[in-house]
């Protein structure tokens, strides 16, 4: 018995969701251009699909499990549990409109002409504000609605704001915030939930390890106490005598959003040589 995982079939999801695999140790057989490929060393079995195929799948239980964007399954993926939030392609669904409107809030929206990829996204938040809004479903680049007439704002994806910037747009509303994620079909058997089990432990061991550094310092003793208080570890930091008299070294674990501001407070403390090194799994 293998459990069956959907990830997009091409684009940088792809590439982030076949690491991910690759770093919690499976192996996969993936020739050019397969739409189905077998893992060697683990009941698993990948499918690679359309991303907005995949909440539909889910749906009827032809695949199991999927990698998958949150903004797609809030779109078209109603009803489908979250498993894991997975830390990578991260984005926004916001509204944005030309650089020279004068809209700058939702409210504002009320009675005009919005062009979308989303519009049971952007229907779901208008209609939460009170908003009424003539809506223009495109499939594809709704960044030129605008700019042809067709529209006074949109409403996509995203990530660095390039694209928005190129078309001339300003991001105006942030309506949500998306991330890979993976998903679970309703349809799931008891067995494959046993599989989808080890699946998680292994992927929460690699997703600790990149949300976190490994840290070493030399400490003197007299500034132990007031270092240790600043180093959170996992339990405690690992405190060991060194050669040279009076001096001790730290081991600990720092989170790699909290880094810099916890660096700066080592070295104000009397931190000397600090190391820093990536962690690859954290088992806790």
């Amino acid at each position: 018995m293998k459990i069956k995982i959907a990830v997009q079939k091409s684009g940088r999801l792809n590439q982030d969701s076949l690491k991910l695999l690759k770093d919690i140790g499976i192996s996969i057989d993936n020739g050019k251009d397969q739409l189905k490929a077998a893992a060697r060393n683990f009941p698993l079995e990948v499918f690679y699909l359309r991303n907005g195929d995949i909440p539909q799948y889910l749906k009827d239980g032809v695949v199991d499990i999927a990698i998958i964007g949150e903004n797609v399954l809030v779109e078209k993926g109603a009803g489908i549990p979250i498993a894991e939030k997975l830390g990578f392609s991260k984005c926004r669904v916001s509204l944005a409109v030309p650089k020279d409107s004068s809209l700058t809030t939702a409210k504002e929206l009320d009675g005009k002409k919005v062009a979308t990829s989303y519009p049971n996204t952007v229907n779901a938040f208008l209609e939460k504000q009170g908003i009424t809004a003539d809506l223009h479903i495109i499939n594809g680049s709704v960044e030129i609605a605008p700019n042809i007439g067709l529209a006074d704002a949109i409403c996509d994806i995203v990530s660095s704001g390039s694209t928005l910037f190129k078309n001339n747009l300003k991001e105006t509303v942030k309506i949500l915030d998306s991330e890979a994620v993976l998903a679970v079909s309703p349809r799931i058997s008891t067995d494959k939930k046993a599989i989808l089990k080890t699946l998680q432990f292994r992927m929460q061991a690699v997703l600790k390890g990149r949300a976190n550094k490994y840290i070493l310092l030399n400490a003197p003793n007299d500034k132990l106490d007031e270092i240790i208080t600043i180093l959170p570890g996992m339990k405690s930091p690992t405190v060991l005598p060194l050669a040279k008299a009076g001096w001790s070294s730290v081991h600990s674990v720092i989170s790699k959003d909290a880094f810099w501001e916890v660096i700066d407070q080592l070295k104000t403390a009397g931190a000397e040589g600090i190391l820093v090194n990536p962690i690859e799994k954290m088992v806790l």
